[in-house]
This record gives structure tokens, C-alpha cells and sequence, in this order.
């Protein structure tokens, strides 16, 4: 049976289609294409024919022309649209022209790097024979050997590495790579849409040292920047980079039918808002496909989720007398000639299906499969997009479902298709200028050179900043030099090596490290510190990949848990009593019911008592005290102010008025990470009936992150947004009073919680 027959099958299936929110079909299209330009050196021009790429595709030849011109660009078009080829050509066509020309290539996964260089080095081969030198290409990361890492520091014509790398093993040691520096044409950033929030903020700052370190070697370079489809691309690229940029987005790739469709499992609890197994309706779905030989690619959100994705798939194979071999899995912690064996099967076609976290939702080449199977919202819009787009490669028939989870995004996600479907909302969002990251790169900056008194690092206060660190001694200031007239310059002091004690991927380095001391003592996972108190306090059950922990101490001034492993029939929840004081307000609207604000915020939180909920029921079976200190933390925050008498407006008691800020503040927080494109945990709602400030009932959204990364301004504008989809995703959940999908626990929400949330929610 092939996919067009399967899905006819779907169709006149009641059981399937009663679960169905939308089925989209995207017709078929034809590709755009365009000429090679010509003054492309003749040998690349033979070997891109030889790789079967006779003409380009529109978007490929408007990028290469702003490309050859000295723009910068970002690349914005949809998976398998040949976006590499827009960076390749000018890259080659420049290094054939001039030897001692260099490109530095930024990935944001080992994967996509390998891959990359794979690509790069067929068409080199292609060329051999008819130019006079070899181009060097080669991977510099945490896996090359040191043995290697001379050779490529000399002459690696296009150095493909990763953010990380460049941060602590490249920029530090820029004097190794004079070579590089000194002849750098291009910098290419591909899934420019992944660097947003903490992890954007830290690579703009990166690219200013980056641009630094060149400019004392009197290169120049040019950014090339690729991203999946998102809100602002053009605005990401050019906060990112600090530079002007042109926006290529008309793609012109060919595509085949494609369909799409949403499906929400039917729900068991309607009472708690609990669904069938998301995990079970991705097996059956994808079990489906793959007896009828259509290759399938599963998407799970977790490794744990992959490898019981994994385990079910290879037992239907057996169960059909079929090799098991055909399943196989893709995740972090395989070893990379495990990856690449899989990546070959699935591209040759010897693996029919492969289960994978989103490792694999970027651009690695693994051939041209029919369908993608999606267990759960993989968290953003253009991630969806670009996991459904692993199908569909050739100008053939594909599918792609997506399977929501009870998670209260996914359930939103799931019953507004219109919303899904229209050109996302998420803007990528990132603040360069957090002071918490300035700090940290102006310190790895100094370390690499130093500052001159009237240099400018993103913001106009460079010079206090330093003055400050000098004050702590961190840095040392030399006067000018009266004789020479040289500036002063502020010169890095201490024998501490900065780049290592700074992360990319937090705002706040510290984590508390999670010791289980069943057996002998071993790691078994990490927690941001400010996360810690409400999940690894004393006598917490710590739930990790399904297996239970009880927590025996938090050693809080050594920033250590120690735990062993249980099996008990409940969970714990931590009740955090928290506290907002406004610093600044940066902006104040009123708005009907009230008014909206941004600002400054001085967060302070501490956790004081957890609750025993049973698995399965989630009733009470007791409580514990948690004495541990209070957390305080400089922020930014969005807040809505209701009028005093909103209580009497609604006809609704206090109490009610309380449970109703709760409910519209979990149901506004999960909406915001939809709107913002941003993991849950990096913002933070506060319901007060009385706030500190105005004595008035306030919800406020911060970020979660010390100084904040932009998140507070945007909600600021996208407020109307918000009301609309946090009322769309009440209305249209199916519980009776209020469920973890919509507007929280019960238990913690009350009866009345989501009525009362409505009422405010129309004022």
C-alpha cells in the first residue's frame, strides 16, 4: 500500500478523524529557477554540475548575488531548499580566486558540522584535477585530536565549528590562528532561529569579540546567515551581528504534496484534562506507515521517550517477520560513527524507520523520506515546521502528524490550527546588552586584548563597565602614554581564565549537581541554581528520565544534592511564596479594566513548604516544611493591573479573585512561550491580589533570566495577543472546571479559578 492509499485509509477512519483538528493538504509546486553567475570559476561550475545541480534555484542565485556583492545576508526558506549551496558557491568561487582566503563556518551541533564537511569535501573531490591546490575543510571541535589541531590552525581554507568552540577554544587562543584571522572573507551562521534569548544574547556578544579580534588583524569578514521561518529573521540577524543585512525569503525550491495533519488524542480524564498516551498514538500512527514500507521518521521530545519509541517499533517489525534492524534510534550520547552509519542507512534506504530527538530536525542530509511523525509539540512553531520538512524532499507525496501531549502548549497548539498554519508570530528575541552577559564577555574580551579607554563594546557605557571591573580587580588601567600618545588601555590581571567559568547557554553559570548515593556516589544530572529549592529540596522525590529520587540533603552552600534511588506512588510539588518590588517602569498603557506596564523588577522568591501528590489521583497525602534562604533577582517584567474594585465589577468574591489571578497567570505564561519562542522555563508569572507597589491585583510575567533578555517588552506589545489566545485556549479545552492543559491543577486553581479568569479575561 503506498501513502497516497494510507492516508485515503485515515480518512474513512471514524476512530482517526474524531481526533483530527486539521488535516492541511499544501499543493505541489514548481521550482523557480535561475542561471549560474557568470564569472563563477569554470572548475566549481564543472563540479556542481557533476554533483547533478544543473541550474539554481531563484532564492540560491538572489543570495549569491548580494553574496558576491558584499552584503551580508540571511537565508530564510524552508527545510531541503538547498540554502548551503547559497554560502558553498561564493565560499569556493572565492577560495579557487584567492588561496589565503579563509571562512569560518558556526553550527550549532557536532551533527550538522560533520555533515557540512562531508558536503563540501564531495564537491572538492569534484574538483580535483582542475585547480592547482587542495581546499582544506575541517572540523575544529571538542572530538579533534590534538595532533590535528595544528595542521587546521595553518591551513584550513573553511573552519567548521560551534559556538562553544569558538568561544572557549578558538577566540582565547586567537594568536594560534593568525593564519585565519588575518584573511577571514566569511563567517557563516546556519539555524540562525536556534540563537535566541540567553543563547542569542551570548553569541552577539561572542560576534563582538569575534569582530574585535579581526579587526586587529585587518580582516573584514562578511556574515552569510541561514534560518528556519520565523517572525523577525532580518531583525534576529542584524541584532546578532550588529551590521546591516539583506533578507532572502522568496524560495524558489520545488515541493511535492504534502500533508499536514493535527491530531489530539482522545481524552480518559475528562475531569483532570488527561489524553491518551501521546507516546502510544505516535507508535500506532507511525506502526501504520512502516508496515506499508513508507520510510518514517519519528520526532520524541526526550531521549528516554525515543528509545520507547524505539524498543515498540522494533517489535512490530518482528512481530511482521521483519528485521528489527530496519528501526533504529538517533539521539545525543550515540557514538558519532553509530550517527553517521544511521545517517548513511537512512539516506541509501536501508533503515525504513529512525527515531530521533531534534538532533535530526536540522539540515543533516538523510535522503528523502515520506513521513514524520511528531510524539508532542516539539515547542515552537518553526521547529514543527522544520521537523515536518525531514518528509517530503522530492516532488512526491508526504505527510506529517503531529500528536499533542497533554502539556498545556500543546493542547493550545493543537485546537488553533488556524493560528499554526498562518505565518508564525514567534519573533526570535535576544538582549545583547543583559548586563549579567556583557559583564562576562567584556572579561573574555579584555583577556584576549586589551582595551583601549575609548573603545565601544555594544554599549555606550564600555568604559564605566571596565572601570568597575578594575575596581574589583579583574582589570588593571594604564594611563596614556604622554610620550607616544597612546590611550590608556584596561589590561586583564588575574591568572583566571575567563572563558571557561561563562556558559552560553545560561544567563546564570551556577547549577547544583545531583549525587546519587545509592551504590557509590555518581552524577546524575544538574539543576539551575535558582531552580534547585523547589525541586532537590530535602525530602523532594526527584523524577529523572521516569526514575524516582528522594532527596536526603541539599547542601546548598556547596551547591550539591544528594539523593538515592526510591519507588513510591507519589511526587512532591514546592510552594514558592513570591515577591515583586518595581523598580523602574520603563512604559505604562491603560487598558480596559486596568493598565499594562514594563519595567524593572526586583524578584525574590523562596520556597517554604512542598505537598505529597499520588500519581494517577494527585490527591493530598501530606506535607513537608522547606527551610531554606530566600533567592533574590534582578529583572525585567511585563504586568497587568486590574482596578481595585475588579472583585465587585465581576460580582465575584476574593477568594475567587484570587484562584482567577492564578489561573489567568498559568494560562498567560504558557501562551507567552508560544508568542515568544522560548523554553517555559525561561519566564516566570507572579499573581498578586494586592501587589507591594499599588495595593491593586497584578499578574505579572518576568524573565527568568538575572537582568532580563527582552522577553518583558515584547509581551508589553503583544498584550491584546495574549488576552485573545490565553481566552481561546480556556474556551476551547474540554475539562469542566479548569485542567493542567488550560489554567492549572485543580487543586491549586479551585473550582471557580478559570470561571473567574474568563471574567477578567473580557473586562
Amino acid at each position: 500500500m503506498n501513502l497516497p492509499q494510507i492516508l485515503q485509509q485515515f480518512k474513512a477512519d471514524p476512530g482517526f478523524m474524531t481526533n483530527v483538528t486539521a488535516w492541511r493538504v499544501l499543493r505541489p509546486r514548481d521550482g523557480i529557477y535561475a542561471d549560474f553567475p557568470p564569472n563563477m570559476n569554470p572548475a566549481l561550475a564543472a563540479a556542481i554540475a557533476k554533483h547533478g545541480i544543473k541550474r539554481l534555484y531563484s532564492h540560491q542565485a538572489e543570495a549569491i548575488r548580494l553574496i558576491i556583492e558584499k552584503k551580508n545576508v540571511v537565508i530564510v526558506t524552508p527545510t531541503a531548499s538547498g540554502k548551503t549551496l547559497c554560502y558553498n558557491l561564493p565560499v569556493l568561487n572565492t577560495l579557487l580566486d584567492n588561496p589565503e582566503a579563509r571562512a569560518l563556518y558556526l553550527f550549532p551541533t557536532k551533527a550538522l558540522s560533520q555533515d557540512q564537511v562531508s558536503e563540501l569535501q564531495e564537491v572538492v573531490t569534484l574538483m580535483e584535477g582542475q585547480v592547482d591546490f587542495d581546499i582544506k575543510t575541517y572540523t575544529f571541535d571538542g572530538d579533534t585530536p590534538a595532533s590535528a589541531r595544528k595542521a587546521i590552525r595553518s591551513s584550513g581554507h573553511i573552519v567548521v565549528t560551534n559556538p562553544d568552540m569558538l568561544h572557549q577554544g578558538i577566540l582565547p587562543h586567537h594568536t594560534k590562528w593568525v593564519k585565519l584571522f588575518e584573511n577571514l572573507n566569511y563567517i557563516v551562521i546556519d539555524e540562525l532561529h536556534n540563537y535566541r534569548g540567553v543563547y542569542g544574547s551570548h553569541l552577539a556578544n561572542l560576534l563582538r569579540r569575534l569582530q574585535r579580534i579581526c579587526k586587529f588583524y585587518g580582516s573584514e569578514p562578511q556574515f552569510v546567515c541561514c534560518s528556519a521561518t520565523i517572525a523577525n529573521p532580518g531583525e534576529l540577524a542584524e541584532r546578532i551581528i550588529e551590521q546591516p543585512v539583506h533578507l532572502v525569503d522568496k524560495n524558489g525550491a520545488p515541493r511535492g504534496e504534502k500533508h499536514f495533519i493535527l491530531y489530539n488524542p482522545p481524552v480518559v480524564n475528562r475531569e483532570l484534562g488527561i489524553r491518551r498516551s501521546y507516546v502510544k498514538e505516535a507508535r500506532k500512527v507511525a506502526r501504520k506507515f512502516l508496515l506499508n514500507k513508507v520510510q518514517t521518521i519519528v520526532f520524541a521530545r526526550t531521549r528516554l521517550r525515543v528509545e520507547i519509541l524505539v524498543t515498540y517499533l522494533k517489535k512490530y517489525m518482528r512481530k511482521a517477520t521483519r528485521s528489527p534492524n530496519l528501526i533504529r534510534g538517533y539521539r545525543g550520547g550515540y557514538l558519532p560513527t553509530e550517527r553517521r552509519a544511521i545517517e548513511k542507512g537512512l539516506r541509501q534506504g536501508e533503515i525504513l524507520g529512525v527515531v530521533s530527538t531534534n538532533a535530526l530536525e536540522l539540515g543533516i542530509d538523510i535522503g528523502q523520506l515520506q513521513a514524520a511523525v511528531m510524539a508532542g509539540y516539539p515547542g515552537t512553531i518553526a521547529s514543527a515546521w522544520q521537523q515536518s520538512g525531514r518528509a517530503g524532499r522530492r516532488s512526491t507525496t508526504s505527510v506529517a502528524v503531529l500528536i499533542a501531549s497533554s502539556a498545556p502548549v500543546d493542547q493550545y497548539i493543537i485546537n488553533h490550527p488556524d493560528y499554526f498554519f498562518a505565518k508564525p508570530p514567534e519573533s526570535g528575541i535576544i538582549d545583547p546588552d543583559n548586563l549579567v552577559i556583557l559583564v562576562d564577555h567584556l572579561k573574555c574580551a579584555a583577556f584576549e586584548l586589551p582595551f583601549p579607554e575609548t573603545e565601544k563594546f555594544g554599549v555606550e557605557t564600555t568604559r564605566e563597565i571596565l572601570e568597575y571591573l578594575v575596581e574589583k580587580r579583574v582589570l588593571h588601567y594604564v594611563k596614556e602614554n604622554p610620550e607616544t600618545k597612546e590611550p590608556g588601555k584596561f589590561y586583564w590581571m588575574t591568572d583566571a581564565y575567563p572563558a571557561e567559568a561563562v556558559s552560553l547557554r545560561s544567563a546564570t553559570p551556577d547549577n547544583v549537581v545531583i549525587i546519587d548515593t545509592t551504590h557509590e556516589e555518581r552524577v546524575v544530572g544538574e539543576v539551575n541554581l535558582l531552580d534547585a529549592p523547589m525541586m532537590l529540596h530535602d525530602d523532594a522525590i526527584y523524577i529523572h528520565e521516569s526514575k524516582q529520587y528522594h532527596v536526603d540533603k541539599l547542601d546548598w552552600d556547596r551547591q550539591k544534592a544528594y539523593v538515592h534511588q526510591v519507588e513510591v506512588d507519589y511526587y512532591t510539588d514546592a510552594h514558592t511564596d513570591t515577591s515583586l518590588r518595581v523598580l523602574d517602569v520603563a512604559k505604562e498603557t491603560a487598558v480596559p479594566g486596568g493598565s499594562k506596564a514594563f519595567g524593572e523588577v526586583n524578584a525574590n522568591w523562596q520556597t517554604t513548604k512542598y505537598k505529597k501528590l499520588k500519581f494517577e489521583t494527585h490527591e493530598n497525602i501530606g506535607f513537608g516544611k522547606v527551610e531554606l534562604p530566600e533567592l533574590e533577582m534582578h529583572t525585567t517584567s511585563y504586568w497587568w493591573q486590574f482596578n481595585p474594585d475588579v472583585a465587585d465589577h465581576l460580582e465575584i468574591s476574593q477568594e475567587n479573585l484570587g484562584d482567577g489571578l492564578k489561573a489567568l497567570a498559568n494560562a498567560l505564561g504558557t501562551v507567552a512561550t508560544v508568542f515568544l519562542m522560548c523554553d517555559p522555563r525561561d519566564v516566570r508569572t507572579a499573581p498578586m491580589v494586592r501587589a507591594p507597589d499599588s495595593q491593586k491585583p497584578t499578574i505579572y510575567i518576568y524573565d527568568n533570566h538575572a537582568g532580563g533578555v527582552g522577553f518583558s517588552q515584547k509581551l508589553f506589545h503583544l498584550h491584546d495577543d495574549l488576552k485573545q489566545a490565553a481566552l481561546d485556549l480556556m474556551q476551547g479545552c474540554e475539562c469542566e472546571h479548569g485542567c493542567p492543559a488550560c489554567v492549572g491543577p485543580p487543586l491549586e486553581v479551585g473550582e471557580k479559578g478559570r470561571e473567574s479568569a474568563v471574567g477578567l479575561l473580557k473586562l
